[in-house]
């Protein structure tokens, strides 16, 4: 008794095996698949889980739920793309590594792996931003990604690792990389992904290992933390997104934004020599070539493309990401835990969802290049903790306006005595859904389990034809997916910074060169824009102690440091920021690190432009108008030549507000101003206080200039102004 006793317990502890892996002579790793079902392979993604000292829930639901979830699962490789850890203070305005965090992350992988049954090699986890906040050297005293991180416990140093998935002669690719800051510092200034141009080439390498050897596609997938919104381009110029095209991607799997921005966080990116949606910006999440794209000639190139999905996080969504390959033909569905466990998850193969499909579908089944087998059925994975009584695919026809249930069809399992997975299949007559919209018809699965529970995957559109059905970002999905930050970033900043010279020197140089002056007086008889604007910038001009200040702090924003801070998570490196990056001194004091964390400091430079300089410059230029304006008022000037045609002047309005309706008292256009005036200042003064929490810094010393410059120079303009 007791030896089966222990012989059960053994079994139970034991990894579940359905796989045999190998090593290439080069070193690197496939897995190969024997059992079932066959041409079917899937695997798991998890992203930015946030492990954090101030939330615990996260990993201890991470323990409660991933676990069961991957055992019910078995997926054949369990990807986690970056963010393991928080790193950040109660107030989130610290950013550095705390080991505490890691040393969590990494009991709670190992229970998640045992309570799984999974082998821990099919386990890639990989550094995003927050793992990286305040690590001055990969190695050093400070990485702990690369002690307590499973692809760090398993040897695992190099930024790119690569393993294939084989079942029968399919292979599919899958190439993960760390894109993170070789000197990593502190947050906000580490936002960005920045691939150099070695690890650029090592990623186009292990691409490229079966081009020569598979006669047979290769089914090519990278992970990686970033977006390629979010990633910087290297030295030579080269970016992710280059090397992506060159080998036609079927996807690239990423995290980093989580879901507070929108759901559609996805992009099809398409090489089409358009310059401005290659290098600057895409408008939409589908890419419209220039040109048709149809080329059924023999051995004609695969088309450049690659889909890019982002996920949501666990930090706050508990979310979960099923990947299944099928023939080639890859999808995948998102899985929201945050009401708890799931007890059946059902993941469609086939047909897939066309709001994701890629062009090359779309050109294989017009030039007839298919395979018509992997056509000839829906197909669908079905993972559950109990039997199942039934699937059935429902195919509804939206042509009315409404979902008209056109198809129902039992669906009946593979009988492969698969042990990794179930997948259900129904025939059907494909063809007979050949239409020319991609929305047309949509497809939903329902499963029925012994217990009597029914679960059922989300309504998709589908097309046969390989179609895609059009989505449209919202703003915030456009500005986090679709600008393409790093090449944006110089054209924002000097555009901001000419502007504000010019509307800081053009009216001055009216006012000194030109015989023209721009008064209210000049205003009032010839009301326009035009006409006010210049009025209030040349008032401005009138106050030479503000305007030579804002002209003097602009060319300190462009000529010298910001500020100075400490910039890694030991406490006693120094450095200081620039609009081009941050000048650090390396570990060992020979050299320096120059103009790191571009375009990262955008996040800074930007904001403190366009939310503190402009409108503290406007706000001046407000105050010296309202000056003069009171000043005429009190003049006795009542008249203007619209005097007529509108009944009073603004001058008599102004001056006689008291007896309006709304009683703001005199001067009420100054106390409007002077609201704003201080708005902006709270404004600075709250960026002050969490770059001083961040970079742990004292503004009288190390950054006075950047601290107390616009709040002296607007008190001063109220003070200046208030006297007539």
């Amino acid at each position: 008794m007791k030896n089966l006793v222990f012989l059960l317990l053994l079994f139970i502890t034991t990894p579940i095996s359905h796989a045999e892996t190998t090593e290439k002579a080069d070193g690197r790793r496939v897995i190969q698949l024997r059992e079932g079902p066959e041409h079917v392979i899937w695997a798991v993604q998890l992203s930015d889980l946030h492990f954090s000292v101030h939330h615990p829930d996260r990993a201890s639901d991470f323990k409660r739920i991933v676990g069961p979830a991957l055992s019910m699962i078995s997926p054949s490789l369990v990807l986690i793309t970056g963010d393991l850890t928080d790193g950040k203070s109660k107030d989130l305005l610290t950013m550095k590594q705390n080991e505490v965090e890691w040393m969590e992350y990494q009991n709670v992988m190992q229970d998640v792996i045992k309570r799984s049954g999974l082998e821990k090699s099919i386990f890639y986890d990989i550094r995003g931003n927050h793992d990286n906040f305040g690590v001055p050297i990969v190695g050093g005293s400070f990485d702990f990604f690369s002690k307590h991180s499973i692809n760090g416990q398993l040897g695992r140093k190099q930024n790119v690792n690569s393993v294939t998935v084989q079942i029968g002669d399919e292979k599919h690719l899958f190439v993960g990389f760390d894109s993170t800051m070789s000197v990593g510092l502190r947050g906000p200034t580490n936002l960005f992904g920045h691939p150099a141009d070695q690890l650029l080439t090592e990623i186009d390498s292990e691409l490229s290992q079966w081009n020569s050897q598979s006669t047979k596609p290769v089914t090519k997938i990278t992970f990686g933390h970033f977006p390629v919104s979010f990633s910087a381009s290297s030295h030579s110029g080269r970016s992710l997104q280059d090397i992506f095209l060159k080998h036609s991607l079927s996807a690239y799997l990423c995290g980093h934004l989580h879901t507070r921005f929108g759901k559609n966080l996805k992009r099809h990116h398409y090489m089409d020599h358009n310059f401005l949606s290659q290098k600057f910006f895409q408008s939409n999440m589908h890419q419209i070539p220039l040109g048709s794209t149809k080329n059924c000639s023999s051995g004609a190139p695969s088309i450049g493309e690659f889909w890019e999905w982002e996920m949501g996080d666990w930090r706050k969504s508990r979310a979960m990401r099923i990947l299944a390959i099928d023939r080639g033909h890859i999808s995948y569905v998102d899985i929201d835990f945050k009401s708890g466990f799931r007890k059946t998850i059902v993941v469609p193969t086939f047909p897939l969802d066309s709001r994701f499909m890629s062009r090359s579908s779309s050109q294989k089944y017009e030039c007839e290049h298919m395979v018509a087998q992997s056509y000839a059925t829906i197909r669908a994975l079905v993972f559950s903790v109990s039997p199942i009584l039934s699937v059935v695919a429902k195919v509804y026809d939206s042509r009315s306006g409404k979902h008209d249930l056109v198809m129902e069809e039992l669906m009946r399992k593979r009988t492969d005595n698969s042990s990794r997975g179930d997948l259900y299949a129904a025939p059907w007559n494909y063809r007979a859904f050949e239409d020319s919209s991609p929305q047309r018809f949509w497809l939903e699965i329902e499963v029925t389990d012994i217990m009597g529970r029914l679960s059922s995957s989300e309504l998709r559109p589908f097309s046969i034809n390989g179609l895609s059905a059009k989505i449209s970002w919202t703003w915030k999905e456009f500005f986090v997916m679709g600008c393409q930050w790093d090449t944006l970033y110089y054209p924002l900043l000097w555009f901001a910074m000419y502007f504000l010279f010019s509307i800081l020197i053009v009216p001055k140089a009216l006012l000194i060169l030109s015989k023209k002056r721009y008064t209210y007086k000049n205003f009032a008889a010839n009301r326009g824009f035009i006409n006010c604007i210049a009025w209030v910038l040349q008032e401005l001009c009138k106050m030479h102690v503000v305007w030579y200040g804002i002209l003097g702090y602009l060319f300190y924003l462009v000529l010298f440091p910001w500020f100075v801070g400490q910039v890694f998570t030991d406490g006693e490196s120094w450095g200081y920021m620039t609009y081009m990056g941050w000048v650090v001194r390396a570990l060992d004091n020979q050299e320096s690190h120059k103009y790191i964390g571009s375009p990262d400091v955008m996040v800074i430079v930007l904001p403190h432009i366009v939310f503190v300089v402009l409108p503290a410059i406007l706000v001046s230029a407000a105050l010296a108008a309202e000056k003069e304006l009171y000043r005429v008022s009190l003049s006795g000037k009542k008249e203007d030549d619209h005097e007529q045609e509108n009944g009073r002047s603004l001058v008599y309005d102004y001056q006689g507000s008291r007896r309006s309706k709304f009683r703001f008292g005199a001067r009420w256009i100054r106390k409007i101003v002077l609201v704003v005036c201080l708005a902006v200042i709270w404004k600075h003064l709250m960026n002050c206080r969490a770059l001083i929490k961040a970079y742990e810094m004292n503004p009288l010393i190390q950054f006075p200039a950047y601290s107390f410059s616009i709040p002296l120079m607007l008190v001063y303009a109220m003070y200046k102004t208030g006297r007539v």
